[in-house]
């Protein structure tokens, strides 16, 4: 499929060269006077309008929080996509950029990941060099195709924590290319775009980020000067980062609508395009509760190196992690007598050691990891009001 995707673009591509030609234009003249006549830009500004569509998709919550909250959304989508795409869009001096943090948040982003992506191309070699210090895990992920594409992205290659070859002192080097090279390698393709790094905290307070320097080997030694071409191009990339992402998650958050305060296993398929990590299972879903309603949690703890829960909100940005206790994983949680856990959801405080807020909200989406599991085990969810989940726990 991808492989005819790519096909037609080609054949596009050289209809439009050939019609260019016969009119006596190249692709350049094109892009100069759409920057020339304003109509890069127009078109740009016009793309944007159409984002909000995604914040009224389906079941979307209306509400005045929900929706400021949504457009809060897409104003970070519109800073991401300008700081991705047109400040560090050059492969040839790729930046390693924290695309997703605290005031950045896509598709359910992990609490406990620092995240680092940087935009690289099939067509040059890189090499990253780094220290591991003390991270829990770390993996680097090649991905092919656009965040916000029918398409979305798709992991190319990737090598983790315990597949590298490391210095005693915890450094170490990885070549990017299309043909293998030295121990610790990543293949890119031609419709190779992104370079994707997960940095997994077991314990945030106490563990120190990986050190890591990526660097083009095979571009040229300055920076050439911005044509109109790129400027052009770079606009409709965030352009269809800003429209295509936002219809891309609201799609799944009114999937997960559909089974409230459940959390069913997220079927492969539903994660293709979304970049997801594949040694990763996740069970994705919504929570609707009333004011004096919790939702609680119970499962037993599979073999695995990391577990984690988290909330969001409906556009599935994680809830702000820096000042409430919206997740829960496998070092912070408190564990019951025979291994089990039991967390607490609830928009008002329980007394529970597993209680995770809501901050301020009544519906939002939802999400369960296992890493590496020895089996899958699908938690177990029960809605109960607080008054009665606090009087059992007292009996």
């Amino acid at each position: 499929m991808k492989k005819m995707l790519f096909g037609l673009v080609g054949a596009y591509r050289k209809i439009r060269l050939t019609w260019l030609k016969i009119n006596g234009k190249t692709e350049q003249d094109v892009h100069e006077q759409r920057i020339i006549s304003g109509k890069a830009w127009d078109e740009f500004c016009d793309s944007l309008k159409t984002a909000g569509a995604a914040l009224v998709y389906g079941n979307a919550p209306t509400d005045p929080f929900s929706q400021a909250e949504g457009y809060r959304y897409l104003a970070r989508l519109l800073r991401t996509g300008l700081d991705a795409f047109v400040e560090h869009n050059d492969p040839q001096f790729p930046t390693l950029k924290r695309m997703v943090h605290e005031t950045a948040k896509i598709g359910a982003d992990n609490p406990d990941n620092y995240y680092q992506n940087a935009q690289i191309s099939g067509d040059y070699e890189y090499r990253i060099t780094g220290k591991r210090n003390s991270i829990y895990y770390l993996s680097f992920h090649v991905m092919n195709g656009n965040y916000g594409s029918a398409e979305g992205i798709e992991t190319c290659s990737e090598i983790e924590t315990h597949d590298l070859t490391m210095n005693e002192d915890g450094t170490f080097e990885i070549i990017l290319s299309p043909k293998k090279k030295g121990q610790n390698w990543l293949k890119v393709e031609p419709e190779t775009t992104l370079l994707m790094v997960r940095q997994t905290f077991m314990d945030r307070d106490n563990e120190t980020p990986a050190e890591l320097k990526l660097e083009c080997l095979t571009g040229t030694d300055y920076p050439a000067p911005l044509t109109a071409e790129q400027i052009d191009n770079y606009l409709s990339r965030v352009s269809l980062f800003v429209t295509g992402t936002p219809i891309w998650f609201s799609r799944w958050a009114n999937d997960f609508s559909k089974h409230p305060n459940q959390l069913p296993l997220l079927p492969h398929n539903k994660q293709k395009g979304a970049g997801a990590d594949k040694n990763l299972v996740y069970y994705h879903s919504y929570y609707q509760l009333a004011e004096d309603e919790c939702l609680v949690i119970e499962t037993p703890i599979p073999e695995c190196d990391y577990w984690n829960f988290q909330v969001n909100n409906y556009w599935m940005e994680s809830l702000d992690y820096r000042y409430f206790k919206i997740h829960i994983n496998k070092h912070t949680a408190k564990y019951n007598s025979d291994g089990s856990v039991t967390v607490v959801v609830a928009k008002h405080p329980v007394n529970h050691p597993n209680y995770l807020t809501t901050a301020g909200h009544d519906k939002g989406t939802m999400l369960w990891r296992w890493y590496k599991p020895n089996k899958q085990l699908t938690p177990n969810c029960s809605v109960m009001k607080i008054e009665s989940f606090s009087s059992s726990l007292s009996e």
